[in-house]
């Protein structure tokens, strides 16, 4: 990305009206998306494999995937106060530290086994990626011209989709690949030596992890991020207090946007195996199924690269409207549509998905200026939506799973209508 010179009001800092040239704190932010985003899909490897490894019912099973949005509702207001009081580049760099952590206690996870001990360092890497949403978003949506903040956050999140692609390949090669359980048929037994030897095959992927993040941190610890600016500057507590977040309309209706769309987001993602190999829609064993969950990501991946240029030129609220629109009509095809179109309907979703976070963030955070940190917060503590999908998995119980996705549909409506009115800006606060 070409560097972004700021605003004058953004470039103003100690005197100095300079441009700042954003282009290299971008691309190390950049690096720290690509990370969370690697680390939250080897949950999908990781799923499949403690099943085998705990003999764990479905109920636990899902637990491991509530307990990770569980810990952005419990960790995002305290972010956002640990960033008010440290600052962003302080809160990056703790915030790997503790995903770091994570990694290292799932190494212990595993050399025990303990399925409660594994439940823990999930959520403290979980709440390590809290803290980073929390900082990197705003921070990316701030820096730079206040026009191209959502095609900048598009940006960056497209890296967020670059590690999804790529997390699935190195979990199925280090995790599952290295198990009996990955590398057996489905239904298969396993002795309880094979259970602890399934266990350790976790200890050097995450062994892995954990040094990437530790150096991330170091070199972000050492790295001259450009300061924010006036626009975000904190308030003394007297000032603060005549200023309320819910005046801000694009707040206040972009928090349930994003609750919303990851129940959308979340459901496609969880359910997307299970749709496509039903016989009435493509007739795909698991395996070959979960082949065609990589052009979902590598989709979203796309969209976000070719939504940050669209952004360059068009309005952020209109291109989002747009994207609802197909998002909701590719849906409407899944769910009363068979065979290959429902399938490929299904995949195009990932396309019309991928600037909806990213985009929804950037218009709401917009013009909160001082509030900004606690904003972020509770927009961050909305991914916590994610967790929802149960409602979808009790619609395919009760109704089937093709119909479950008028869910999504519906979601898709919600993000039109913030587009559209939701998003728009009242109550500006100046710093």
């Amino acid at each position: 990305m070409p560097p972004v010179a700021s605003t004058p009001d953004n470039a103003r800092i100690s005197g100095d009206v300079a441009p700042t040239r954003y282009g290299p704190a971008l691309t190390l932010l950049a690096s720290l998306f690509f990370m969370w985003g690697f680390i939250t899909v080897i949950n999908n490897t990781l799923l499949p494999h403690l099943r085998s490894v705990f003999e764990l019912n479905y109920t636990q099973t899902t637990l491991i995937e509530s307990v990770w949005f569980i810990a952005y509702f419990v960790a995002s207001i305290p972010s956002a106060k640990l960033i008010e009081k440290i600052g962003y580049q302080k809160s990056l760099v703790i915030g790997l530290l503790v995903m770091a952590a994570g990694a290292l206690g799932m190494m212990l996870a595993a050399s025990l086994p303990s399925y409660g001990v594994t439940l823990a360092m999930l959520f403290v890497i979980a709440s390590g990626i809290t803290l980073l949403q929390v900082a990197a978003n705003p921070y990316v949506a701030v820096v730079g011209k206040p026009e191209t903040a959502s095609s900048r956050l598009n940006l960056v999140q497209a890296m967020n989709s670059a590690g999804t692609m790529l997390a699935p390949l190195f979990g199925a090669w280090l995790i599952l690949g290295r198990s009996k359980g990955g590398t057996s048929a489905s239904g298969t037994v396993l002795t309880q030596a094979e259970r602890l030897a399934d266990a350790q095959s976790v200890i050097l992927p995450y062994g892995l992890v954990a040094g990437v993040l530790v150096v991330l941190a170091v070199v972000i610890a050492r790295f001259p991020l450009p300061a924010m600016g006036n626009a975000t500057q904190r308030l003394a507590p007297e000032e603060r207090a005549r200023l309320s977040l819910w005046k801000h309309r694009n707040l206040v209706f972009g928090i349930p946007a994003i609750f919303i769309y990851l129940i959308a987001e979340i459901g496609v993602a969880n359910l997307f195996v299970n749709f496509v190999s039903q016989p009435e829609i493509a007739n795909l064993t698991n395996e070959q199924a979960g082949h065609y969950l990589t052009f979902l990501w590598g989709g979203m991946m796309i969209g976000r690269f070719a939504g940050s240029a669209i952004m360059q030129k068009f309005d952020a609220g209109h291109v989002l409207a747009v994207f609802s629109l197909g998002a909701f009509a590719v849906m409407l095809v899944t769910v009363f549509t068979t065979g290959p179109v429902a399938m490929w309907a299904l995949i195009l979703v990932g396309l019309f998905h991928s600037i909806m976070f990213p985009t929804i963030f950037t218009l709401g955070i917009k013009g909160l200026g001082p509030l900004t940190e606690e904003g972020s917060g509770l927009l961050i503590m909305a991914i916590a939506g994610g967790a929802l999908v149960v409602v979808q998995g009790w619609l395919a119980d009760a109704y089937g799973l093709q119909a479950s996705f008028l869910l999504t549909a519906a979601c898709e409506l919600y993000v039109l209508f913030y587009a559209l009115w939701g998003s728009k800006t009242t109550g500006q606060t100046s710093g």
